[in-house]
């Protein structure tokens, strides 16, 4: 049974000025690079794009390190964590992503994005021993109900030759990838790593990744020099990745995985506003419907479920 002293807490916690702007940040600058990725889709091979990201990302990353007089070194544990995160959350999940958003509107993607919890509570139950409540079960079933007519939605508008069923397929990939980097902070060797220069090598050894993938998929180096494109990829780097990454694992560490992707129910709303400005994504009754649904369930989901530390 639980500790409704230590509820209290851990709510006051939650309402802590270091643990709300750090949140909001991410999820006003995570709703936003949904769609500055689909800006730069038809600029360049979407391998290239996602280099290019991640090489400004490692460096910005590494003077942040330099300018904090921290240690770049890491022991060996420390080296294949950083590995096998930069691949997955790098490379395999952010490739996955921009291609997906060929497919789809950003906001859906993003909407679908926020699916993140459930793949997170399988993979936290089967490595970790972290057990799954009826509640959040419940509430991700209601979640599933609002992105299933939101993906009714799109067929529906879809041409005769869209490829929807891809578009949802490769963002499933994505976020399976995404949960398994997300899901190695909540054990005991990421909680015991320097946070910066773990990223650093992350992002370095994610860039690496990316441009090997990105040679062999899509050819010899594509750099657009067009002010916007080089603006999305400054944007992305920097703010998508550098600023956000920090403090959105920091949010991990301080509130346990579970509470630290609430930050996943707002980011569809600032992603879908975008896409309505700048997508000429049209809201009927299906889609409203299935929004509330999917960001209802989502709250329900991740206010059942109680993480451990």
């Amino acid at each position: 049974m639980s500790d409704p002293a230590s509820d209290e807490v851990s709510q006051h916690r939650f309402l802590r000025p270091d643990i709300v702007i750090p949140f909001i940040l991410c999820a006003l600058i995570w709703g936003s690079t949904w769609f500055a990725i689909k800006d730069q889709l038809d600029a360049a091979p979407h391998p290239w794009s996602v280099t290019w990201r991640m090489a400004v990302a490692a460096i910005g990353m590494g003077l942040l390190v330099a300018v904090r007089r921290e240690s770049f070194r890491l022991d060996g544990a420390g080296h294949k964590f950083a590995a096998i995160f930069g691949l997955t959350q790098f490379c395999l999940n952010l490739n996955l992503l921009y291609r997906a958003e060929v497919h789809l509107t950003s906001g859906l993607v993003a909407v679908m994005f926020a699916l993140l919890m459930l793949p997170n509570a399988v993979f936290a139950r089967i490595f970790l021993g972290q057990h799954v409540t009826r509640g959040f079960i419940a509430g991700t079933a209601v979640a599933v109900a609002g992105i299933a007519l939101l993906l009714l939605h799109e067929a529906r508008i879809a041409p005769a030759d869209g490829m929807i069923w891809l578009g949802v397929v490769l963002t499933a990939a994505s976020i399976l990838a995404a949960s398994a980097s997300n899901v190695m902070h909540a054990g005991e060797v990421g909680r015991r790593l320097p946070l910066l220069p773990l990223l650093f090598w992350a992002m370095l050894w994610g860039a690496l990744a990316d441009f090997a993938f990105a040679w062999v998929t899509a050819g010899p180096p594509v750099l657009p020099l067009a002010p916007r494109y080089l603006a999305g990829v400054a944007f992305l780097g920097i703010m998508g990745s550098v600023v956000t990454f920090p403090l959105y694992i920091n949010l991990i560490r301080e509130l346990g995985a579970g509470r630290a992707a609430y930050n996943g129910v707002a980011v569809p709303i600032v992603a879908m506003g975008w896409s309505t400005l700048f997508e000429n994504y049209r809201w009927s009754t299906l889609t409203a419907t299935g929004a509330v649904l999917a960001l209802v369930g989502m709250v329900l989901a991740l206010r059942a479920r109680r993480p451990s530390r």
